[in-house]
């Protein structure tokens, strides 16, 4: 389906619901083809185009004179409802390819982000004796809600956070004003015990 109608379609619907609206009642004539064409600014030939759409939806006969007439005005509903069904539905249509590409995108971000912190996880690893640890934040840790400049990590511990894992979001290289999260995974480099360090510190409770 097209997202617009050519114009003896959108002509069509538009006689459809002045007779739904019964401007048009059943067994009155409408105006010739000529007589329509100027009023909607187009050809006679766009008109009869529009009337034979109207015509084999039963809603309009037309005689050997060409005279229009109006057979019914439920069958003009039923033919404005069905269009209307057939916009909302490409509609959706057209919502859900902008989200499935939106996923796309979103899932070839996550891929390089992961990838990114993977090697750059790895690079640290051949830094001995600076090797990455993960530490998850406790519910009871006094850290909660606390930007990470008020923790002052480097001073207390000896270590530094390089990246905080939040469920499948991975934030690399957190700001100063990051806050810490229940069950949030901080990755932290350090020499020596540091993962003991920062386990004790910031899991000691409030």
């Amino acid at each position: 389906m097209k997202a617009s109608m050519a114009s003896y379609q959108s002509i069509a619907l538009d006689l459809a619901k002045r007779i739904m609206n019964e401007e048009f009642p059943v067994g009155s004539k409408i105006s010739g083809r000529t007589v329509l064409a100027s009023q909607y600014s187009v050809s006679p030939e766009t008109i009869r185009k529009a009337i034979a759409i109207l015509k084999e939806a039963n809603i309009v006969s037309v005689s050997q004179g060409k005279e229009i007439i109006v057979l019914s005005s439920q069958q003009a509903c039923y033919y404005v409802r069905h269009h209307e069904e057939m916009v909302s539905a490409y509609s959706l249509s057209q919502e859900l390819e902008a989200l499935m590409i939106e996923k796309e995108e979103n899932d070839k971000q996550f891929r390089k982000i992961v990838g990114e912190i993977m090697r750059y996880s790895d690079r640290l690893k051949n830094l001995s004796p600076y090797n990455p640890v993960d530490i998850r934040v406790a519910n009871h840790s006094f850290v909660i809600g606390k930007p990470l400049q008020d923790l002052r990590m480097w001073q207390n511990t000896g270590a530094t956070i390089v990246a905080v894992r939040r469920g499948t979001e991975i934030i690399v290289s957190p700001g100063p004003h990051a806050v810490l999260q229940a069950d949030d995974r901080i990755v932290v480099v350090g020499a020596g015990d540091v993962w003991q360090k920062v386990t004790n510190f910031i899991n000691k409770g409030n």
